[in-house]
């Protein structure tokens, strides 16, 4: 029983395997470079794929989004691309590392300043504390939309809001949302948006995409061959040639291509609600459990498909296994790159096991996980 969808999800749409199945098959051609009819369809099928994810995520231009291997690189592009010495940065604790350490190495190498804002104990930010931070040399605002230990959902719309008052940028990290929370970058007043193809868009690991807006123009992280504008020296200012160089991962923009449309033939609300139930089912009935500390948001607030948890005098790399070797249940167990979420969370001295749904979790899976937890709690 897998339950480590926050990780990755799985299993993969037949149509995600098909699509990249295809894609080895029959395009062996790279997009942008060649006028056969293999490159032709490679360049096609990018386009089909910038224009799903258009759809879903609420933009109008598909060349706004440009593809990467991982979140973490359309992270590392935005933030790197975006600041430039003595500029200010307000973020929060609960930021993967994805974030925190572009910002720290940029601290040490650029002298960028940044404020961390903490949370309470269910992962809830004080907007007005955020208010407080803002600073004339305020470049940007960075936040996750959900925390991937506690599952909390973060007022982005507000943070945005206020960014744009204080001539700000608003970066959302949406590794834990995009797939399986609503998500409109225009009405959100999203500047930029990362995201990976392997979580909740249901498409294969080693990709992902920054939504960057129209208005702002990075300065790319990895420079070389596009298919266009060849003859010049530096990288083409055309989107999203820019900030896509070398040959792209065709197979696996096939795969995200087809995860997203699976995505939208669904539902995300229909995935949303369904994602809930589970969490729901699993926060009440661990909640009173003698022994079982639950952290993050308390049954009935919002969150998504995410439920941390400690057994009392058990390390939870144990939990972990015992739950993997005796009841063949996937869960993760560690600091899941968020050691200052940890530090809100109060599990510093611990870590975690955090449990995460996705759309393809039974009901009798999460029964499952409810009766081993039990009596792992006995001892």
């Amino acid at each position: 029983m897998y339950l480590d969808h926050a990780a990755t999800s799985w299993p993969k749409p037949e149509a995600v395997i098909n699509a990249m199945t295809e894609s080895v098959t029959f395009m062996a051609g790279s997009p942008g470079r060649g006028t056969h009819g293999m490159s032709l369809q490679a360049g096609r099928t990018m386009n089909k794929a910038r224009s799903t994810l258009s759809k879903l995520l609420g933009f109008g231009n598909p060349n706004d989004v440009a593809f990467a291997q991982n979140a973490t690189m359309a992270l590392n592009l935005a933030i790197k691309g975006l600041l430039q010495p003595g500029d200010h940065v307000i973020s929060t604790m609960l930021e993967h590392n994805s974030v925190r350490r572009p910002l720290e190495f940029l601290k040490r190498t650029q002298g960028i300043e940044v404020n961390y804002v903490p949370v309470d104990l269910s992962g809830q930010i004080n907007l007005e504390a955020v208010k407080k931070l803002f600073r004339t040399n305020t470049k940007l605002v960075i936040a996750t939309h959900s925390s991937n230990l506690l599952g909390c959902i973060l007022p982005v719309e507000e943070l945005a809001r206020l960014a744009h008052e204080h001539g700000a940028v608003m970066l959302v990290d949406g590794a834990q949302t995009v797939g399986n929370l609503p998500v409109d970058v225009e009405r959100m007043g999203i500047d930029m948006l990362a995201f990976p193809g392997h979580k909740g868009l249901l498409g294969p690991q080693g990709t992902g995409g920054l939504y960057i807006h129209p208005d702002i123009n990075l300065e790319p992280q990895m420079h070389g061959g596009t298919g266009s504008q060849s003859a010049e020296p530096e990288q083409p200012d055309i989107r999203p040639d820019r900030y896509e160089a070398g040959t792209p991962n065709i197979p696996g923009i096939s795969g995200l291509a087809a995860g997203a449309e699976e995505v939208l033939r669904i539902g995300v609300e229909q995935i949303y609600k369904h994602e809930w139930s589970l969490t729901q089912t699993i926060v009440e009935n661990l909640q009173n459990l003698s022994g079982v500390k639950l952290i993050g948001p308390a049954l009935g607030e919002p969150r998504t498909g995410i439920v941390s948890f400690i057994l009392e005098n058990q390390d939870p790399a144990q939990t972990a296994f015992h739950l993997d070797r005796k009841y063949g249940i996937a869960v993760r167990a560690g600091y899941h790159c968020t050691p200052l979420g940890h530090a809100q969370a109060q599990t510093t001295e611990t870590g975690a096991v955090r449990v995460s749904v996705g759309y393809t979790t039974q009901e009798y899976e999460v029964e499952t996980l409810i009766r081993a937890v039990a009596e792992l709690s006995k001892g």
